[in-house]
């Protein structure tokens, strides 16, 4: 079971309101995409839902599976089922790929057990050649000296090993070329399994070419403004967001 609402979020950053009655609701085995331009708090909302403290948050609620997390760490909200994939993965100079996937698979487990090295040997094994990966990738310290598509590639196989309930993909086809578009696309789709739900958020149509949404949201000055099927992705690349902007009477500007 995945569900993820939020009610009437807002959040703040030294006294900067992001997100204005943000709303969304993600049923068990959906996945939802939201879209929107740059500084309308794509990014806000996903680092918020995981817990990221860097934000405030002044207004609302976020239920997972029915309970409120506003008062778990990070940590915790992981161990539920949570996972994000970030926009910009963090270099970690002195662990390598494979002792942090375990790490991480044998935090989530209850104290005192974890996960067989001979087990573990063969589902990263089979998830390295699932994704396409060199086996000697998961032997270099993570993410340092990878390229954008090995980062991103890597958070993919991370989401594979750890087995998340919910996963947040923050524009994992940030700087892709189409072959690893195609793996990313693999994994999430391997992972839709109608218990696993997730959250794409992403600037571009190419990323639902290989991932078909349930629903598309269009997020403008920090709120859902628009919902719908795949149509809303043919009326941007039409119009672009100004014209909804327009339509909707927002006053909008994207933002670098």
């Amino acid at each position: 079971m995945a569900t993820l609402e939020i009610k009437n979020l807002h959040v703040e950053i030294e006294g900067d309101e992001i997100l204005k009655g943000f709303n969304l609701h993600i049923k068990d085995g959906e996945v939802h995409a939201i879209m929107g331009p740059n500084g309308t708090g794509k990014s806000t909302l996903a680092g918020v839902i995981v817990g990221n403290p860097k934000w405030t948050i002044t207004e609302g609620e976020i239920l997972f599976n029915g309970a409120s997390i506003l008062d778990l760490p990070i940590d915790e909200r992981a161990r539920a089922g949570l996972f994000l994939s970030q926009q910009y993965p963090a270099e970690i100079p002195g662990i390598t790929t494979a002792n942090f996937i375990r790490s991480a698979m044998n935090a989530r487990l209850p104290e005192g057990e974890s996960v067989s090295v001979m087990k573990f040997i063969k589902e990263l094994d089979k998830n390295l050649d699932f994704l396409n990966i060199p086996e000697e990738m998961a032997e270099r310290y993570l993410n340092v000296g990878y390229s954008g598509g090995e980062k991103k590639r890597n958070e993919i196989l991370q989401m594979l090993m750890l087995k998340p309930s919910f996963a947040i993909l923050d524009e994992i086809d940030s700087g892709l070329d189409i072959d690893a578009l195609k793996v990313v696309g693999k994994g999430v789709n391997k992972m839709r399994d109608g218990q696993f739900s997730a959250l794409l958020i992403t600037h571009y149509q190419r990323l639902l070419d290989h991932i078909t949404p349930d629903v598309i949201h269009i997020m403008m000055d920090g709120r859902i403004v628009k919902s719908g099927g795949m149509e809303l992705v043919a009326e941007l690349e039409s119009t672009g967001y100004q014209a909804i902007a327009q339509e909707l009477g927002i006053d909008y500007k994207d933002k670098d």
